[in-house]
């Protein structure tokens, strides 16, 4: 045992999963559309197993390939960002979200009236289905001229408010957050975010300060064992948010894949003995999923694949380092929202297992991987591909 290092490259999906159908994502397939428009140099990442995880997750002969390589196929019913976080965690999302309606209006009369009374609010804007950047594009310079902030959801379970940082106040959107995540309760909605923004009409773009309030994971995850444990966990990113702050430890706030893989640099410097880093790179998602941005996609791709020999430089005898991601959200598909794929399952570092995880029947058995690494008592759920002994 040393430490463990929990790499999410948000949304890079490798492969639409078995029951993609069902989500309409039938051929969606996050990486091999990248790599098919905008060819990415990426020698890391292939030295470590990626594009042969992704060419067995699609079903093409994986040749002679490198690395402790793998892909999982998802269990939790849903294609969002907690579902896939907390079931690679040990706890799979085996009931139904609550979802907003893609006619306008999207939000129910009476939490829209309770929000506006609760919040002293003159009125919302949007409460439709819309991607964040185009709906800020579209009314933001109505909610500054009329203080009313922006309201919108997607194909997620998910209540976001849009509002200009100075006009309206951090603050205040922080709080109009917490009062809708208390509203949203009793309609099973995921996730309330915070979107500020800053800037003129023309001009106007999102900041750092996003804050997600998600609902609690509905079991202990392998954060709550490792805390339990005694063990150091250090959350970066939006880790901390996106488990209600249960188990996540010291949390590291960045702005950015840049300033995110300076925090996992540092901590892989300064984390002790049997603590777990755990970090969200989540501009792959928000910048380039969503917006469909498949050069931009590309390109922060191989900005990540060019910093892994810093990491791997500063690894110590024993530790692992586990890379793999939540969803899809392939750039090249129909709309705005994440795709039902199967996600990359890349071990490396001086503890990674001599033989490929390959295909693996859940995300679980990530977090019941890292368990055994870290000889804490077995997760309820997964199967470990890392030897006890190891």
């Amino acid at each position: 045992m040393s430490r463990a290092f929990l790499l999410v490259t948000d949304s890079l999906g490798i492969g639409g999963a078995p029951d993609a159908a069902r989500f309409g994502d039938t051929g969606s397939d996050t990486l091999g559309h990248i790599i098919a428009s905008a060819h990415p140099h990426l020698p890391n990442l292939e030295r470590l197993g990626l594009l042969a995880a992704w060419r067995a997750s699609t079903g093409q002969p994986v040749g002679d390939a490198t690395g402790a390589w793998g892909y999982a196929i998802e269990h939790s019913r849903g294609k969002d960002t907690p579902s896939g976080h907390w079931e690679m965690t040990g706890v799979p999302v085996l009931t139904e979200w609550g979802y907003f309606p893609p006619d306008f209006p999207s939000f129910p009369r009476e939490l829209t009236d309770a929000l506006i009374e609760r919040g002293r609010l003159p009125g919302l804007l949007g409460n439709c289905h819309a991607s964040g950047t185009t709906i800020i594009d579209e009314l933001g310079a109505e909610h500054v001229a009329t203080g009313k902030p922006i309201v919108y959801t997607s194909a997620d379970s998910v209540f976001q408010i849009a509002a200009h940082e100075e006009s309206f106040g951090l603050q205040r959107l922080y709080d109009l957050c917490d009062i809708a995540r208390e509203l949203v309760d009793s309609y099973v909605i995921g996730r309330v975010i915070a979107r500020p923004f800053v800037g003129a009409p023309g001009s106007f773009r999102r900041t750092g300060n996003r804050r997600d309030l998600a609902t609690p994971p509905p079991e202990p995850t392998l954060l709550d064992h490792l805390a339990r444990a005694g063990r150091g966990v250090i959350s970066i990113g939006k880790v901390g948010d996106i488990f209600a702050h249960q188990g996540t430890g010291r949390i590291v706030k960045a702005d950015g894949n840049a300033a995110l893989f300076d925090a996992t640099l540092e901590a892989a410097r300064t984390a002790p003995d049997g603590a777990l880093v755990f970090t969200n790179f989540v501009d792959f998602d928000t910048l380039y999923g969503h917006r469909r941005g498949i050069a931009g996609y590309a390109a922060a791709l191989e900005a990540f694949d060019a910093r892994l020999p810093e990491l791997e430089a500063l690894l110590r005898p024993g530790d692992l380092a586990i890379l793999s991601a939540d969803h899809g959200c392939d750039p090249t598909w129909p709309g705005s929202d994440h795709t039902r794929e199967n996600v990359p399952v890349i071990a490396f570092g001086p503890a990674a297992p001599r033989t490929p995880p390959g295909r693996r029947d859940g995300f679980m058995d990530i977090g019941q991987s890292l368990a055994t690494h870290l000889a804490i008592p077995p997760l309820p759920l997964g199967q470990s591909f890392i030897d006890a002994a190891t």
